[in-house]
């Protein structure tokens, strides 16, 4: 295995569309969405170390979270946990880490991945990794791995390509907002639009000086800590300088601005587990169309429910259909699925009215 390859997950995230079970101290990709025995961060990792040293992985979480990596990520050690005192988005971070991986390896290629995602086909990701890897080992390229539309989704972003070229790496044209319906479906007509997985690769020379062309400020920012990183001195050099960072995500911070961005469009099956309704899409079903996780479901004239609760808890369910039910200790969600998006909402109004702990 490389030992020039690393990865940094992203692990940061709050997943609150995934309440009550996902909450602020204790998100999403640390718990079993899809019932298997591996939490989404452990699938993961699991996923990365397919082709990357695990000592080179790198996880790049909040502060609050450092116990649960240890706990879920045993193998790891406290110089490959990454941990952000404030929430900047992920440009500061993916900076910051960046750094760190240069001053260590200047010849590393990264991958920068996400930690909640479905992906089933594990080697082909590996095999499009690789093929992002030699690529970004022989050029100045920033690369993403983009997903070929399965419909007009309005919830995310697109990838415009430039499909004159007929080799499998291509050159981006530019990113385009999250879309209307009508506007998704006129990309997909065309051909030549991706998803936006957010998941890319570089080498550790390309993104610093992607960083450092685009973004001087938080280049300086997190470049006068560079003598203290790896070092014991790090922790007290981010506590005081990383709140200073801008909070700005890493497309817009270098990738609309570059303009050596490539592309490959993704051929494995692929879902970012957003929502409740993703991941009932994802999910065995029962003859009805039922998604149960973890319960004994005895459903009458129940159809196209997501249902989960704690182990082995028995659920009668009779007259619902395309409910999203889950029972989490003390709070019970039993919701549309054609409202989920308004999860997010109902969350804040939760703690509004009983307080912050049930979120």
């Amino acid at each position: 295995m490389n030992k020039n390859n690393y990865a940094i997950l992203m692990a940061g995230g709050v997943g609150s569309r995934f309440w009550p079970v996902s909450t602020q101290d204790f998100p999403k990709q640390f718990h079993d969405m899809l019932g298997t025995g591996d939490t989404l961060i452990q699938k993961t990792f699991n996923r990365l170390a397919h082709l990357i040293p695990k000592e080179n992985i790198f996880i790049l979480t909040n502060e609050r979270y450092n116990d649960l990596v240890f706990e879920q990520l045993p193998e790891v050690t406290k110089r490959q946990v990454v941990l952000e005192p404030a929430m900047r988005n992920t440009a500061p971070c993916i900076l910051y880490a960046s750094l760190k991986i240069q001053k260590e390896n200047p010849d590393a290629v990264m991958i920068v991945a996400p930690s909640d995602h479905w992906i089933e086909d594990e080697q082909t990701f590996t095999e499009n990794v690789q093929q992002a890897f030699n690529f970004c080992s022989d050029n100045d390229a920033l690369m993403t791995l983009g997903i070929q539309p399965a419909f007009p989704n309005t919830g995310y972003g697109y990838i415009e390509f430039d499909k004159s070229n007929s080799s499998s790496i291509k050159t981006v044209n530019q990113f385009r907002e999250k879309p209307d319906y009508d506007t998704a479906k006129e990309f997909i007509a065309q051909g030549n639009f991706l998803w936006n997985a957010g998941i890319f690769m570089w080498s550790v020379k390309s993104v610093v000086k992607a960083f450092q062309n685009n973004q001087p400020e938080l280049f300086e920012l997190f470049k006068t800590g560079i003598s203290s990183y790896n070092t014991e001195l790090e922790d007290d050099f981010i506590r005081e300088n990383y709140p200073k960072a801008e909070n700005i995500s890493v497309d817009y911070a270098i990738m609309e601005k570059s303009t050596n961005v490539h592309v490959i469009a993704a051929e494995f099956d692929w879902n970012d587990l957003g929502t409740w309704g993703s991941l009932y899409d994802k999910l065995d079903k029962d003859e009805s169309g039922n998604a149960v996780v973890n319960s004994r479901t005895l459903a009458e004239d129940a159809s196209g429910n997501m249902i989960r609760t704690k182990s082995d808890k028995i659920v009668v369910v009779d007259g619902l259909q395309d409910y999203i039910i889950v029972d989490k200790e003390e709070v019970l969600l039993i919701f549309p699925k054609s409202k989920e998006q308004d999860i997010k909402k109902t969350l804040q109004q939760v703690k509004d009215k009983f307080g912050e702990q049930y979120g």
